[in-house]
Formats: structure tokens, C-alpha cells, sequence
């Protein structure tokens, strides 16, 4: 008991800056949220047009959740809780990688594990952090909620609703950690599953089932199948219950008691699908500097481009869902027109738009990733060795960044031509494919601009790289997803690249701001060439 304490202290330690930083984010967020809402919206004939608006419209229920009253709190539930479960499972997946594959890879498990106490230990002290970083989460994003002026039980309601996400994510995660071998691979297949927990919730929220008066929408069955719409189940500001978090807390218990039988049973650094050899010579690609950064990312690559063409394809066959929804509604269609004033775009054209846009977001996590395994190779010696050779520092940078740019590229497309295949399947014309696939890649120099700022930050502030380039996308998400409604100036949206990126097919592209969005790209990769020259490696 005295060395489980000891490790959790330690853990919480080593943590005492990035989970303040999450937990404060995720919980202001929802206060702005909170306060939006209340100002934007406080009169009920406001709150009835948007809701009416998203209840009809299975474009905005796949990207936000399931309308569930009028009230101002079921308006704050609506528009923020899929997005504040997602960044909560994030924390609860990263947290419990950081401190368990991670620490076997860099070898301080195997200094734990040198003392007098159970392998399971570790891990067991873990899942106890995120419990806890789960339980102050719920608390902070309940407090928040009060301070808005929402109802207490809602509020408390909205909390645990968040907070039990993040748990079973942690309880993902613990398990992914046993079961691939290196901590890379588990931060990515944890990433994922909450990504596709908000897919699966996302289809089940536009094929739901809208009420007569279009106040309140019924899922698919298929939401059941998401930790994220367990939690839109309690109803938290409209009919307040807990039941559906008991199943959030069943399959969080049952995940990490899975992960504890595992790791009792498993041999340090061992794995359930172990790595497989490496080629006793390398290939011509693999004699250079632009080969190992590609061997090192291509897997990741595959996996993005894989989760772009799953998104792609899902948006391509909701597409003739929303038509058929609004058909034989004109007033409704003609209400989601003036959403993009001057354009005559028809609504599965701005459905499209908004999935493309996600796209554009999934491409900058692939190119940050991409920039980040720079900050991974110094820490853990490999840069050094590397570097001993007659490689550059420039030659290194450039060539992951240059891996960086086309996996931006690659994810873009392949998500635009697996949305243009899939309604081209509908409509049978065979120009939505090149038509959809240019519309995904009109996002991609906002992309690009994120993944050379966060070069920046890796040639000048290399121990905060991880947080301040993952943080920085985090920020461009939150000022496109809700600057708007959070009623922020437009200098301050137009902080983020994805501001400047034209909304194709509903949009014409704005080709001077991709000219000057690549320009700043390209500063940034000058920038961060300077930067890394002039510093030492740092561990």
C-alpha cells in the first residue's frame, strides 16, 4: 500500500501542469459555452429557431449531439458536451499511455519494477490518477455550468456525464497499453477510439428520430454503442438521471480490471501483439534521411488516411440522408441557406462542407503527430546518434516536415475521394469525385500552417513541444468550432488558419488566402530551421 501511494503521488507529480491545463481548458470552455448561450440566446423563441433548425437538419446533429429541450441548459448540452467528452477522453488516453507503455519504452517501469512491489502496481496507480483527474473534471465542468447560472442537479449531472467518458477512455487505453508494444501506438489507437466512439455516435444522432415539435431528437439504436452518447442519455437539463452512467462505470471497472489480469501476466516490455523484426538491411528508401522519417511515420500515416476515407465515406452516405430529410421541407432548406449568406448551395453541399472541413482538422493531427516524433527521437537518445553522422540538423528537420506536409495531403485526399466516391455512388455523376476531393484539399494550407508553427515550437521551446502543439491545434479547433458562438471578436477567430479556409463546395476558394496561408508555412519552417541551428539537444 505504502509503495502504490508513493507511485500515484509520483505520477501526480510528474502531471502537475498538463492536468491542470486540461481540466481548467475543458471546464472554461463549457463556462463560455454556458455564458453564450445565455446572452446569445435568452429569449425561448431563439432557443426554439436553433434547435428546430438542428432537429431537421442531420448535418448538425452528426457534428454537435442530440437537441433535447429549450431550456438554457439543454441548449449548453446540445452545442458543447460531444466536443468536452471528446478532450476529456483525450486527457484519460494520454495520461494513462504517458505512465504506463511510455515509461516501459523509456525504461522507468523496469526501475519500478526493480523495488519490492506488484507488477500490476504501477498500472493500478494509474487508472487511480484518472479516476481522480476524472472526478476534479467532473466537478470543475459542473462548477463551471453554476457559475453560469445553469440548475444545480443539470449541472452536477453534465459533470459526471463528462467525467464518466473520460473513464472509460482510460480504461481504452489501459488496455491498448498491454496490448501494443510501444507507447506511439497506443497514444494513436486510443486517439482513435474516441474518434470513432464520436462517429459512432454521431451517425446514431442523424439517423435519430425528431419529435413533432422539433424540440427534441430520439438516437439511433446505434448511439448505444458510444461511450459519448451513454452520456447525452441522462438528459442532464431536461429529465436529470444517472442510470445511463451506470453502463459508463461497468465497462470502466470491467476495462481496467481487464488491463490489471493482463499485466500481472505479462512480461515488462512484452506486449499481446508483440513488434514484429525489422530487415536485417535496409532498403534503398531506408539509406536516407528521408526514408527513416518515412519508415518512422508511415504506419501513422496509414492510420490517418484510413480514418479520413471512414469519415469521408460516412459523410458521403448521410449525404442523400439529409436530402431526403429536407426534401419536402422549403422553409426549413431555405432557413439552412441563410446560415451561408450569398451562396445558393443546396444542403447536402453544406454537409458536405462541414465533414471537409473535420477533414482538414484530422490532416493538421496527422502533420502535428508527424512534427512531434522530432521531439520523441531527441528525447530518447536516437537524435544523437543520428546526428553523429554526417546528417544536418536542417536535412533532419526538413525531412519529417516534408513527411509532415504530405501526410497532410494524403489525409485531405483521401477523405475527399471517399466522400466523392460515396455520393457519386448516389448521384452517378463521376465529377463529385474530383469536385470533393479539391474541397478537401482547400483546407489543407491552414493545416500546413499548424504543422510549421508547431516545427516553431520544436526549435524553440523543445521540453513544451507535445503540449504547446497539440494545445495549439486545440485552439484553432475551439475558435472555428465555437468562436462564433461564443460571440468572440472576428480578430481572434481569424487567429486560427482554419478561419481563412474556404468552405468548398458552398464556398469559391479564396485563392489569395491560400497563397498567404502557405507563405506563413513557409516562414514558419525558416523560422524553426533557425531555431533548431541555434540550440543544443535537449533531453
Amino acid at each position: 500500500m505504502r509503495g502504490f501511494c508513493r507511485l500515484l503521488v509520483t505520477q501526480a507529480r510528474r502531471d502537475r501542469w498538463v492536468l491542470p491545463i486540461w481540466i481548467v481548458g475543458i471546464a472554461v470552455l463549457g463556462l463560455a459555452v454556458g455564458a453564450a448561450v445565455a446572452s446569445q440566446f435568452g429569449e425561448e423563441a431563439q432557443r426554439a429557431a436553433i434547435i428546430v433548425l438542428a432537429s431537421a437538419n442531420p448535418a448538425v446533429l452528426f457534428l454537435r449531439g442530440l437537441p433535447d429541450g429549450l431550456s438554457v441548459g439543454a441548449v449548453v448540452f446540445f452545442q458543447g458536451f460531444a466536443f468536452t467528452a471528446v478532450l476529456a477522453g483525450l486527457m484519460s488516453t494520454f495520461l494513462v499511455v504517458r505512465h504506463t507503455r511510455a515509461d516501459e519504452e523509456l525504461g522507468r517501469s523496469e526501475l519500478v519494477g526493480a523495488t519490492p512491489i506488484g507488477r500490476a502496481v504501477p498500472l493500478m496507480a494509474t487508472l487511480t490518477l484518472a479516476l481522480l483527474a476524472n472526478v476534479v473534471l467532473a466537478a470543475a465542468v459542473s462548477g463551471g455550468y453554476i457559475l453560469g447560472g445553469l440548475p444545480v442537479e443539470g449541472s452536477l449531472v453534465a459533470g459526471a456525464s463528462v467525467g464518466s467518458a473520460g473513464l472509460v477512455f482510460a480504461g481504452v487505453a489501459a488496455i491498448l497499453a498491454q496490448a501494443l508494444p510501444s507507447g506511439r501506438g497506443a497514444n494513436g489507437a486510443a486517439g482513435a477510439a474516441v474518434g470513432v466512439a464520436y462517429l459512432v455516435r454521431g451517425i446514431g444522432d442523424a439517423l435519430g428520430t425528431p419529435s413533432s415539435d422539433l424540440t427534441r431528437v430520439t438516437p439511433a439504436a446505434l448511439s448505444w454503442f458510444s461511450p459519448i452518447g451513454w452520456g447525452q442519455a441522462t438528459r442532464a437539463f431536461t429529465e436529470p438521471t444517472l442510470l445511463p452512467l451506470v453502463l459508463s462505470l461497468t465497462v470502466a471497472v470491467a476495462l481496467g480490471g481487464a488491463a490489471l489480469v493482463i499485466r500481472t501476466r505479462r512480461d515488462l516490455d512484452a506486449s499481446l501483439f508483440p513488434e514484429r523484426a525489422g530487415r536485417s538491411r535496409a532498403r534503398l528508401g531506408g539509406r536516407s534521411v528521408l526514408g527513416l522519417a518515412w519508415r518512422l511515420q508511415r504506419t501513422a500515416l496509414i492510420a490517418w488516411a484510413i480514418g479520413g476515407a471512414v469519415l469521408g465515406a460516412i459523410a458521403g452516405g448521410l449525404a442523400p440522408v439529409v436530402a431526403q430529410a429536407l426534401a419536402d421541407n422549403a422553409s426549413l432548406s431555405q432557413l439552412i441557406a441563410r446560415l451561408v449568406p450569398g451562396t445558393a448551395a443546396d444542403t447536402v453541399d453544406i454537409f458536405t462542407a462541414a465533414i471537409l472541413g473535420i477533414a482538414g482538422i484530422l490532416a493538421a493531427a496527422a502533420g502535428v503527430q508527424a512534427v512531434l516524433r522530432l521531439r520523441t527521437e531527441e528525447t530518447e537518445g536516437r537524435a544523437e546518434l543520428l546526428l553523429a553522422t554526417p546528417t544536418g540538423r536542417l536535412r533532419w528537420l526538413f525531412s519529417t516536415g516534408s513527411v509532415a506536409a504530405i501526410s497532410v495531403l494524403v489525409v485531405c485526399i483521401a477523405t475527399g475521394f471517399a466522400t466523392g466516391t460515396a455520393i457519386a455512388t448516389t448521384t452517378g455523376d463521376a465529377a463529385d469525385l474530383g469536385r470533393l476531393t479539391g474541397a478537401a484539399l482547400a483546407h489543407a494550407p491552414a493545416a500546413i500552417v499548424i504543422v510549421a508553427l508547431t516545427a516553431v515550437l520544436f526549435g524553440a521551446l523543445p521540453r513544451a513541444t507535445i503540449a504547446l502543439g497539440w494545445g495549439l491545434l486545440v485552439l484553432a479547433l475551439v475558435l472555428g468550432q465555437f468562436g462564433e458562438l461564443l460571440q468572440l471578436p472576428e480578430w481572434l477567430q481569424s487567429v486560427s488558419p482554419f478561419y481563412w479556409s474556404s468552405a468548398l463546395p458552398v464556398e469559391q476558394l479564396d485563392v489569395a488566402a491560400a497563397v498567404i496561408l502557405v507563405a506563413i508555412a513557409l516562414a514558419g519552417a525558416v523560422g524553426a530551421a533557425l531555431a533548431l541551428r541555434r540550440r543544443d539537444l535537449v533531453s
